[in-house]
Formats: C-alpha cells, structure tokens, sequence
C-alpha cells in the first residue's frame, strides 16, 4: 500500500459537496477524513480522473485500485506508480477474484482478446473483453470505503464516448448506482451520500488526452492494454481507442508499442 501526499494542480477550485466532512459534522468513529475517493486503474482514463479531483477538491484524495484477476499485473503496478506521482493521501490495492466467476476474456484465458478490429467494430455491441458487472462490485467497494473515511465524492473515469460499449460505463447506470449510496448506506440515511462523479463521461478520447497533459498526469506511467507484454501491444480495443485518441489529440503517446494499426499515426 503505497501512501504520499496530495499535491497541488493549478489553484485548484473546491466544489461544493466534495470538501471534507471534518468541516461540517462527521459521522463518529470514522478513520481520519478525505474529501475524495478516486476508482484507479492505472490507465489514460482513471489517471486523467484521478488528476481531476485533485484538481476540484479541496481536502485530500485517496485512491482505490481493485486487483481483480485480470490477464496481467501492469494495470497494478501503472496504478501505484500514478498514485504516487500524483501524491494521493492513501492509496489501497484490493484483491478480488473473478476468475472464479469468468465470462471474460480479461479474466477467462480460455477466451480469446479480440485483436485488429477496426474502429468501426470496436464501436458496436459488447465485445468479450466486458467484465460481468465489474464496475457495480467496484463501485460497491469504493462506497464501503466512502463509509468509513468519510469521502464526499467517488470518482469514476468512466467514459461514453470512444469506447467499448460496456453497458456499465453508461451515464444511467451512473445515476442509478447514487441512488444505490443513497439508499444504501448510513451516510445516505443520514441526507449526505457519497456523490458518483464521472468527469470524462461526455469527453472524446481526444479531449481526455488534452486533459491530461493540461494536468500533467504521468502518461509514460499508465497503462491501457489488456494484454501484459514487455509493450503495449496495439491491437487490443484499448490500445486502438488510446491511439486514436492521442492521434486525433496531436500528441505522441509516451508508452511503446510492439506494433500500431495501420490508420495511425
């Protein structure tokens, strides 16, 4: 577990419902309290989120990295090293196992990663590489932890744009799930729930890479790819969307890859 200090991005502005609930009244017996809880899984999405909420909240942030029996371990080691360059207060790294529940092909060897389609399959149905209902156990667990450090906001670098369909990464399936902290929880019973935010959910790949580099988030550190080879291997569906994205961004991706579609650059 990997603990730092948050920094400071650009005069950050406090917004409203995400200070810490230290200033107005905690619920008692609760760990010392944060004002956020960032979702990280060390790629260009949840990094960029991550830079986000330092960036918007006005007390510190911790972040919350699930290993849940995915293909490879560079995800955890891209969301630590991110944690810790950005400074988050706590940084804790769960273990799950949905290996045992499968259905994936990122938790299913069995189940082949799609590789090579083109942008324009990539954006149509639900491809192999979704995770049953991964982001609900996520954010279930993010909710717990809200509970006792006491975080006002939950953040989420889901995204609806320039993505791979996943039913789970919808603006409605966002708003359900604060209903769910609403109902759901002591805080929620209590007229103050931890706040779902998703502040890439409209934005192009385009735009989350601009956002990135106007926040200076470490983009040599992350790490998008499903496959866990020494490079990127630039075939997967995230390899693609992250290309197109820096490409259509006018930027040059820092990680390497050990080949490229034939569209980029």
């Amino acid at each position: 577990m990997a603990v730092s200090r948050n920094r400071s991005l650009r005069g950050a502005t406090p917004i409203p419902g995400c200070t810490s609930l230290k200033r107005r009244g905690a619920l008692s017996k609760r760990d010392p309290m944060r004002a956020a809880l960032v979702l990280l899984s060390g790629g260009l999405d949840s990094s960029t989120t991550l830079a986000v909420a330092i960036e918007e909240v006005s007390g510190e942030v911790d972040a919350l990295t699930l290993d849940y029996g995915q293909r490879h371990e560079r995800e955890m080691a891209a969301a630590k090293a991110v944690a810790s360059s950005l400074g988050v207060a706590e940084h804790r790294v769960i273990r799950l196992d949905l290996e045992q529940i499968g259905g994936s092909a990122l938790t299913d060897r069995t189940i082949e990663v799609p590789l090579s389609r083109t942008l324009e399959d990539i954006s149509e149905g639900i491809p192999s590489t979704y995770v049953p209902a991964r982001n609900t156990i996520f954010l279930s667990y993010a909710l717990a932890w809200s509970e006792v450090s006491g975080a006002d906001c939950i953040y989420v670098g889901a995204t609806a744009v320039d993505y791979s369909g996943y039913p789970d990464c919808r603006p409605e399936f966002y708003q359900a799930f604060q209903e769910v902290a609403r109902l759901g929880t002591e805080r929620g019973v209590a007229g103050r729930p931890a706040q779902i935010r998703c502040p890439l959910i409209s934005l192009s790949k385009a735009e989350i890479v601009r956002k990135a580099v106007e926040l200076e988030v470490p983009l040599a550190l992350t790490w998008s790819c499903y496959l866990g080879g020494r490079n990127a291997c630039g075939r997967c569906d995230a390899c693609q969307l992250r290309l197109k994205g820096f490409k259509e961004a006018g930027v040059e991706d820092p990680i390497p890859y050990e080949r490229y579609p034939e569209w980029y650059p």
